[in-house]
């Protein structure tokens, strides 16, 4: 019997066996990862500059964000910012004062394994069309910007002419298949992004510097989310279920509507000094806000105007404050989810005040249930 194997078989055989290790290749070099401690995993022909002595810092460690740089000359700076591939556009923003706005950025993508793109943009607003593409104080060297994807990383290259460049910078990651569309480079709203400063004298000395603002911000939305969201319907819900205690009843009612709305004011207050730092357009939000105060407002005006119980307009008034009180507090149980998910917090905000409000839910339904039974 001839165990010879046909020459057919060999090839397909030895075709198999390529593929095969070919796969595990990829698989190896997209498990590496960029870091500071191992070598520059690029290729140096792609490079339009020496990456020999470039300082290496980890500006950005839950999104993965390495910064290379080095002074390659009198007037002219390098950079090399490494991110996981994921699929989304990666940028640095060299700001004069830390804020995203007035910013002028250096973006990069990839788009489907094609070839790579990268633009400066003034980030003029918070806005895609505020965003300019081609745009920008950075003065860019030509033939120096690149962007590649090697080793499941993205490697953006560029050169700008500069004394020293600003030492406040800003890192953002834009949203997974989000990259801007050719023809008019809108660029979409970031998914995340970081404010940092950077010592460009000392190798791989930065600081995050994060939200300056970030006080205010918390201060802002505690106060709201406490005033209008927590102490009203707690108020409310007093004045719905223990009249069987009166007077008492009617003092804690109206004492926890007080602070509720005094936190609430002030919580008006801070969201428009915040919006003056920002220098952000938050219309919908501040809008709603406003609407609630003005709603808030009639409450106390109302309170003050209470006619008496055996009056024939007792009635009309207990339904204008009762109908009132209730779209004061479902517009600010919006409103406060709303104002969460535009100071793109994490889900910590959402989660602790939904558990509040399923609290308040229950307690409301056992209340309704055991005021229907003694009825």
């Amino acid at each position: 019997m001839d165990l010879r194997v046909p020459n057919f078989m060999q090839m397909l055989l030895l075709t198999l066996l390529t593929i095969c290790s070919s796969s595990s290749i990829i698989l190896h070099v997209s498990s590496q990862s960029d870091s500071c401690a191992t070598k520059l995993n690029l290729n140096s022909n792609l490079i339009p500059f020496s990456t020999s002595n470039m300082s290496c810092d980890s500006v950005w460690t839950p999104q993965g964000f390495i910064l290379r740089y080095m002074q390659s000359g009198s007037n002219t700076w390098s950079f090399i910012l490494s991110a996981p591939d994921n699929g989304a556009y990666i940028s640095v923003g060299f700001s004069p004062n830390g804020k995203m706005v007035g910013s002028s950025a250096v973006v990069g993508w990839i788009v489907g394994g094609g070839p790579g793109v990268v633009k400066q943009y003034y980030l003029g607003g918070e806005t895609s069309t505020e965003c300019e593409p081609d745009k920008g104080e950075l003065e860019l060297v030509k033939g120096t910007t690149m962007i590649v994807s090697q080793s499941s990383n993205l490697y953006m290259v560029f050169q700008i002419n500069a004394t020293q460049p600003k030492t406040r910078l800003i890192y953002a990651v834009g949203p997974k298949n989000g990259s801007p569309a050719s023809g008019s480079y809108n660029l979409p709203e970031h998914k995340d992004m970081i404010s940092t400063s950077i010592n460009y004298a000392v190798a791989g000395e930065s600081s995050d510097e994060g939200d300056p603002y970030t006080r205010l911000r918390q201060g802002h939305g505690l106060l709201a989310l406490l005033g209008w969201g927590v102490l009203i319907p707690i108020g409310v819900t007093i004045a719905r279920y223990f009249k069987r205690h009166d007077p008492a009843w009617f003092y804690a009612h109206l004492s926890v509507q007080g602070i509720g709305f005094a936190l609430g004011l002030a919580g008006v207050i801070t969201g428009f000094s915040l919006e003056d730092k920002l220098s952000v357009e938050v219309d919908t939000h501040k809008g709603l806000g406003i609407f609630i105060l003005v709603l808030g407002c009639l409450q106390v005006m109302a309170v003050l105007a209470r006619p008496g119980k055996g009056t024939k307009v007792r009635k009309y008034w207990n339904w204008y404050h009762h109908y009132l009180g209730r779209l004061c507090i479902a517009v600010a149980i919006g409103n406060i989810f709303y104002g969460i998910h535009l100071g793109e917090d994490d889900n910590s905000w959402n989660i602790a005040y939904g558990i509040v409000l399923g609290l308040w839910f229950l307690v409301v339904a056992v209340l309704e249930m055991m005021r229907c039974m003694s009825d």
